[in-house]
């Protein structure tokens, strides 16, 4: 058996060498154990067997990247994970998983819901955020790119809630239902419970269910500070009592269209400009 380790060098901000030092001590065991950079797995993966594993090293972003470069192929080899990233949402959304040491993940990256956007489609992991989330992730970048330190992704939310955001409305279009909803402050379609580094915005969303669908959830209709009394509540799933403002919806074929553009994210990774996305199962 063949270990091939694939790590992301920018999650968990620089955390990857200690535990790339430390899945190697785990898998001590491999007849051969390769480290290679992330952006050369391509290459790599025309070469694997079904008595290879890949362990990804690296948050959700990690992940998704890995899934995107894949589309198309079957996966005969075991994918294992050792999380690294600072959000780590898809670890959040599972129950009974040892994370102390790399786990298989393959049965969570087989079958994931696609989005398409501005004429590129994408397979996600967790979610895709539509509004101020998406706002939050690009404001986020630019901090990035200046500095080091951690982004409050909390404090951009509540900044662009009250300066810089304007909530934009919206037409949804659910299994070819329509629905029409005024000043939506977030309109996240998601696969798993999490995102956005532990909110909560569809508390009964299971990405392994029998039937597979995927929810809407739009945070619509409310003034800026009714949003932010009701904000924070989304880190525990609590928002879904306020039925004035929540709205709820699943389906295998999600349309949302904003009346003007905005930013969106789709596992964290930012677009800008998007006035629309289209989510299929």
């Amino acid at each position: 058996m063949k270990y091939y380790i694939l790590y992301n060098p920018l999650a968990g901000h620089g955390g990857w060498e200690k535990a790339l030092s430390d899945v190697k001590e785990m898998l001590n065991d491999a007849e051969c154990l390769n480290v290679i950079d992330l952006s050369d797995y391509k290459e790599l993966y025309e070469k694997l067997t079904p008595e290879d594993t890949v362990v990804l090293l690296g948050g959700d972003g990690t992940i998704n990247k890995f899934v995107n470069a894949t589309e198309g192929y079957e996966l005969p080899f075991d994918v294992l994970y050792y999380p690294t990233g600072t959000g780590n949402d898809f670890v959040r959304d599972l129950k009974d998983v040892d994370t102390s040491r790399p786990f298989s993940i393959k049965k969570y990256i087989t079958d994931l819901p696609k989005v398409t956007v501005n004429g590129q489609t994408y397979r996600f992991l967790n979610g895709v955020g539509f509004g101020i989330d998406g706002y939050c992730c690009e404001v986020g970048d630019k901090i990035k790119a200046e500095s080091d330190k951690p982004v409050n992704y909390t404090a951009i939310a509540i900044k662009g809630l009250l300066f810089h955001f304007s909530a934009p409305n919206a037409t949804v279009t659910v299994d070819g239902k329509s629905y029409e909803y005024k000043k939506v402050w977030i309109a996240p379609t998601m696969n798993g419970r999490y995102y956005g580094g532990g909110m909560m915005p569809t508390p009964d969303q299971d990405r392994l269910a029998d039937e597979k669908k995927v929810s809407l959830m739009l945070f619509h209709g409310s003034g800026k500070l009714k949003t932010l009394m009701i904000f924070p509540s989304l880190f525990k799933g609590e928002h879904v009592k306020h039925t004035e403002c929540i709205a709820i919806h699943k389906g295998k074929d999600i349309t949302v269209t904003f009346d003007k553009p905005t930013s969106l994210q789709i596992d964290g990774e930012t677009l800008l400009n998007v006035t629309e996305y289209k989510v299929t199962v």
